[in-house]
């Protein structure tokens, strides 16, 4: 049996889709469709139900794809493993939002650069971006707030982010004790709004999850990073809603303090995403693994 064809198989397994496959595999959605069908013929059985949107493998599908994929997945490890000891060098492609990519996950990566990882970053704020890249190869692993869907790609729990609200002190001198608590949406009229986008996204996660409603205000500063949005916070330019690891320090510094502590705190959880099948390469799979490891104190 052709490899090829079963590459070929293997990936619109996983995919869920010839025309993903196509990209995936740098060929045009015909070769695809031919190849499959090709393969059809050599076992005599279908392997994919046509619909509407993509494909949805048969028992023989599924079944041929359990015995095959690891085979396929080894054979690419062997390819890459001998191409890494050409160059003694490997290089692992790690895609995420920017500011826990800078914070968290770079940090946790560099012991193995001394092993012999070459490290290349690619700051990506949003997550459905993320994962298109990792499905199209562009990454090798990918830190995202959405957990991926479907076979081509699989996902870990990294850890989960804990939301506060924050401002500098002399503004929280102005709201008085218990405001936020009992008119939490009517600050936001009061307090200049620091965020990363016009939509608000962390300012109305936060509102939502405590006072169940929607913010009323709109945005005095936006800056794509929560960097960016914590200087902003320091400096005095009002309120923002901001991960904890990377306000930690300027509350204990007192630069910024959390105008409230909810019994609940806001939560979003990291995924680590690859595509099936790529932990058997080892140096990604020390990658992975570096990163849970690491996840465990976060």
């Amino acid at each position: 049996m052709d490899l090829a064809l079963l590459r070929t198989f293997v990936t619109v397994h996983r995919a869920g889709s010839f025309t993903r496959a196509a990209a995936l595999l740098g060929l045009s959605q015909p070769a695809v469709t031919s190849q499959i069908r090709t393969l059809e013929r050599q076992l005599g059985r279908p392997l994919f139900l046509r619909r509407a949107r993509g494909v949805t493998p048969t028992s023989i599908g599924d079944e041929l794809a359990h015995r095959a994929a690891p085979h396929l997945d080894a054979l690419i490890e062997i390819a890459e493993t001998g191409l890494d000891e050409e160059s003694g060098v490997r290089t692992l492609h790690l895609a995420g939002p920017p500011e826990f990519t800078s914070v968290r996950a770079l940090p946790a990566l560099t012991p193995l650069v001394s092993q012999g990882l070459a490290l290349r970053s690619s700051f990506v704020p949003n997550a459905e971006e993320t994962l298109e890249g990792l499905a199209a190869g562009h990454h090798d692993l990918a830190i995202t707030t959405a957990r991926p869907r479907g076979g081509l790609l699989t996902s870990t729990a990294l850890c989960d982010e804990e939301h506060v609200l924050v401002a500098a002190p002399r503004w929280a001198g102005r709201l008085g004790p218990g405001t936020l608590r009992h008119k939490g949406p009517v600050v936001l009229e009061q307090l200049p709004v620091i965020e990363v986008h016009e939509s608000l996204p962390l300012v109305s996660r936060y509102w939502a999850a405590v006072f169940e409603s929607r913010p009323a205000a709109s945005a005095a500063v936006v800056a794509p990073d929560l960097r960016a949005v914590l200087e902003c916070a320091v400096a005095g330019a009002g309120l923002a809603v901001l991960p904890r690891y990377l306000c930690e320090r300027a509350l204990e510094r007192g630069e910024v303090v959390a105008l409230l502590d909810p019994p609940v705190p806001p939560l979003r959880t990291y995924f680590l995403a690859v595509r099936t099948g790529t932990l058997a390469l080892p140096h990604l799979a020390r990658a992975h693994e570096s990163l849970v490891r690491a996840a465990v104190a976060w």
